[in-house]
Parts: C-alpha cells; structure tokens; sequence
C-alpha cells in the first residue's frame, strides 16, 4: 500500500510493481441539477477526478446507480447513464458494469481504477515550503447549486456552474507525468480551506492564502450569500476551518466562499516556483477555467492556513 487513508488522500494507491499502481476510488452523490444527462456527465467527472488528483489515468470504471423506479423513468434513468458513459468515454476509459439498487433518492456515481507511475504519485504528503498554490477551477458551486434548487439562479449562472463541474481534471495525470508537481488534491466536499488543510498536516506545512486572489464563478455568488443562499455543508466547513485558520481580513462573503462545499471541483496543485511557467504550459494546453496563483506554502504554522 502506497497511499492509503491516513493522509486523508483523494484515492488509495497499491503497488503492483516498481513501475506500475493501482488508484481505487469511489464516488457517488444525489442530483444538484434538473437535466439527467448533465447530472450523470458531472457524477461521473466528480469521480474520475480522483484518480487526476492522483497523478493517474483511470482506465476502469463501474456505475454506482440506486434509483426509485416508481419516480423516475426509464428515459431518466438512461440518460443519467448516457451522461456517465460520455465522461468515461472522454476520460479514454472503460466501463466495465455496475450495480443498481431501488432508493426512495436517486444516487449515481462510479468506482474508479487507475494506473500511476509510484515515482509519479501526487499526494498530500509531499507539498513543501515555498510552493505555490494555484487552482484550476473558480469556486461558488456549492452556492451556485443551492441556488438553481431553490430557482434563484439566473440560466448564466446555472449554465456556467454545469460547464465547470463537468470539466475534467485530467491535466493532473499530464502534470504528473512530466514529474512538475510532487502534491495535488481536488476541491470538493470540504471545500478550498478543508482540502487545503489535509495538504498541511500531511505535510507538515503551513499555508497563507491572499483573500483577493480567490476566484468566484461569477459575479452573482456574493448577491447569493447575501440572500442566505448557502448549503449547510458550506456553514459546515467553515465552522470545522475555525480550528485551523487564520482569517485576518477575510469578509464573511469570503469565508463562504472559501469553505464552499464544492462538487467537481478544480484541482489545487502544489507548484515549486522554477516550474510554474512549464505548469502554466500544461494548464492552458488542456484550457482548464483558470489558472490562479492563490498562495504558497510555508514552514511556519504547520497544519494551519492564515488569510493575508
């Protein structure tokens, strides 16, 4: 065993031989959007992004389906799939079957294998002072998602949220094929501060983010907060972040926005400075959203975030 989950790793690692691993993950959420097709897509690319945040390539996948076939029809319960099987397709992976059980709540999502390089593993134990911290993907999902349930979002919004959550992170294998990064994670349930965190005590880092260099999927997500437009995992974060963060100058507005409960969200990679240009190659190659330079991490306060 490579990785396993004491360091709080985005998949697990085994070795099977000096140049070759497994990445195992799995994955699976309810719907936070109407269109099945476009809910199966971001499930699947939720899933698939472990395996990236990883360094891997996935080249297996199983759909996890649990549905209450008295509710959602067959036409639904296809196109949840249809969507699954176009990432898997896009990611140059096979799907191998699957399990479906009856749920009074549709679930979807995969069972990811991969491969990785153990010389190549992105990790959250290998980030070291001096880093930079850049993130390929805005935030506000989380808000944004609460807000089309609630039919507050305008269709910009909604459209712009499904783009960036179906995206996939598979700039993360090419990263760390070229051996330019060493510490990689994904941004999801716990949100910028929590995936950040787990980097720190893994490796026994600190980290200091500038407030004003955190990007938001759109102008609407601070009108959003204001409204109380928040989900409960969101207020959940920051509420665990208190424990290890510093936020100095940070609004309340950005505190959300900072802990937002992500769902398919960017990568958050660990960049020692020489190699930032080759990195901004590799980012705009694959045209991740963004390519934000946020931070850095440092020796000082291991385990801890400060806001600047």
């Amino acid at each position: 065993m490579l990785v396993d989950a004491s360091t709080s790793d985005d998949a697990g690692v085994y070795k099977l031989r000096l140049d070759c691993a497994l990445v195992q993950t799995v994955d699976f959420f309810t719907p936070i959007v109407d269109d099945p097709f476009d809910f199966g897509q971001i499930a699947a690319a939720n899933a698939l992004s472990d395996v990236y945040a990883m360094g891997g390539r996935p080249i297996t996948a199983m759909n996890l389906l649990a549905v209450p076939t008295d509710k959602i029809s067959a036409g639904a319960i296809a196109e949840i799939l249809r969507g699954g099987a176009s990432k898997i397709k896009e990611a140059r992976c096979a799907l191998v079957g699957g399990h479906t059980i009856k749920n009074p709540e549709p679930i979807y999502g995969l069972s990811v294998t991969g491969l990785v390089h153990p010389g190549r593993i992105l990790t959250n134990a290998n980030a070291r002072s001096g880093d930079l911290l850049i993130l390929t993907k805005p935030l506000g999902t989380g808000i944004a998602t609460t807000a089309i349930k609630r039919g507050l979002a305008s269709p910009a919004l909604a459209r712009r949220a499904t783009l960036l959550m179906k995206k996939l992170n598979a700039v993360g294998a090419d990263l760390a094929e070229r051996s330019l990064i060493k510490c990689a994670t994904d941004i999801t349930g716990f949100g910028l501060l929590g995936h950040l965190a787990n980097i720190c005590r893994a490796s026994n880092v600190g980290a200091e983010i500038t407030v004003t260099t955190i990007p938001s999927i759109s102008r609407e997500i601070a009108p959003l907060i204001v409204q109380g437009c928040v989900p409960g995992g969101t207020l959940a974060n920051l509420q665990s972040a208190a424990a290890f963060t510093e936020f100095g100058p940070a609004t309340e507005r950005q505190k959300l926005l900072l802990a937002d409960a992500q769902t398919s969200g960017g990568l958050l990679l660990c960049v020692p400075p020489a190699r930032l240009s080759a990195v901004r190659a590799v980012l705009r190659k694959h045209r991740t959203p963004i390519a934000a330079v946020i931070g850095k991490v440092v020796r000082n306060f291991p385990g801890r975030i400060v806001i600047r």
